[in-house]
């Protein structure tokens, strides 16, 4: 017994010394340690040994398994070095790394996504155009006349692009508003549909709690025979409840848009306090969500459709508003920060 110890630890430390990587010199260990290996063997054939001989035999198989589980792993961190790094750390390639962040939607991109989607379930299809516009698709189509004061530079970025448009020599924009890629969509296409704009609009506004100079719009746009104002409301009040809910309180204002008529404006309670007004809503209860109306005569006929055959309503809303009063927020800064603890909530 004594000779095929010796004879079983020569091979061993043998095979541990030529193994040049981690499955060989797994698979001398279990050779050897496993709980059928040799050594394994060898205690089980300690009933055969005298007994005078047996506590000897036995202090020599347990000094044989210390040594061999030294050498493996000895020669493990041989097979598998540390790598050197300035500053004297030490790094173990075997240990499972950081996983990265998981990335995730901007509250604005989430939101217009969630708005899209709920109107395409309604049988909305989703259009997008250009940023950069002409003077008659963004004003003169949708009934804005020039005297208007959104045509003035304070309200409107204007491009120097002269040569861009020779055949009219109209000036170029960024679009103030998503309305008109509907104008685009209408002199491409006939009667009847029903599309979802979105997208970013541009105005030189001062930026604070509630203005930005660059954000997002949704608006809507149905035209067909015998659409009316009753189809608006039932449009925008599903709306309503599919996005905030069935407890919120809706009212619908006149108001005035030069490409609707006639025009409104959409309100619902303040989610804040519950209608009972505070310093979000002015005390009013309150808080407008999205202006409307029937698609004006002169819209139609800009983009040679026939009012007298053909009707529409159209609406538009703007996405960081949304997002600021689903998730309570105060300050639309806040949306452009990329303040990681701000993101993280959502």
């Amino acid at each position: 017994m004594e000779e095929r110890l010796n004879k079983t630890e020569k091979e061993a430390i043998r095979e541990i010394d030529a193994a040049q990587a981690r499955d060989e010199l797994e698979r001398v260990r279990i050779k050897y340690l496993g709980r059928k290996g040799i050594l394994a063997r060898l205690f089980k054939e300690l009933v055969t040994v005298s007994e005078e001989k047996r506590p000897v035999i036995g202090q020599s198989i347990n000094r044989l398994k210390t040594v061999l589980a030294q050498d493996i792993t000895q020669r493990e961190d041989e097979l598998l070095p540390g790598i050197d790094i300035p500053g004297g750390l030490d790094v173990d390639i075997t240990m499972p790394g950081v996983a990265p962040g998981i990335g995730r939607l901007h509250p604005v991109a989430k939101t217009l996504n969630d708005i899209c989607a709920l109107f395409s379930h309604m049988g909305f299809a989703v259009v997008e155009g250009p940023e950069i516009e002409t003077e008659f698709n963004n004003f003169e189509a949708l009934n804005i006349p020039l005297e208007h004061p959104s045509r003035d530079t304070f309200d409107t970025f204007y491009i120097d692009t002269k040569n861009f448009d020779t055949e009219t020599e109209k000036r170029r924009l960024l679009r103030s508003h998503t309305s008109p890629v509907q104008i685009r969509y209408m002199q491409e296409t006939a009667p009847p549909f029903s599309i979802v704009v979105p997208g970013k609009v541009f105005r030189p506004d001062a930026t604070d709690a509630s203005h930005s100079f660059m954000f997002h719009q949704v608006e809507g746009l149905v035209v067909g025979k015998d659409i009316n104002f009753a189809h608006l409301k039932w449009t925008l009040l599903e709306f309503i409840q599919e996005y905030f809910g069935p407890s919120f309180k809706v009212r619908i204002r006149p108001h005035f848009f030069p490409f609707t008529e006639p025009s409104a404006e959409l309100d619902i309670s303040c989610m804040l306090c519950n209608g009972a007004g505070c310093r979000v809503c002015s005390q009013s209860g309150w808080l407008e969500i999205l202006g409307a109306g029937m698609v004006d005569p002169n819209v139609f006929q800009a983009v040679k459709i026939d009012p007298d055959e053909y009707s529409g309503f159209a609406f538009g809303m703007g996405v960081e508003r949304i997002a600021m009063l689903k998730h309570g927020i105060d300050d639309i800064r806040l949306l452009y920060e990329n303040d990681i603890r701000f993101l993280r909530q959502f």
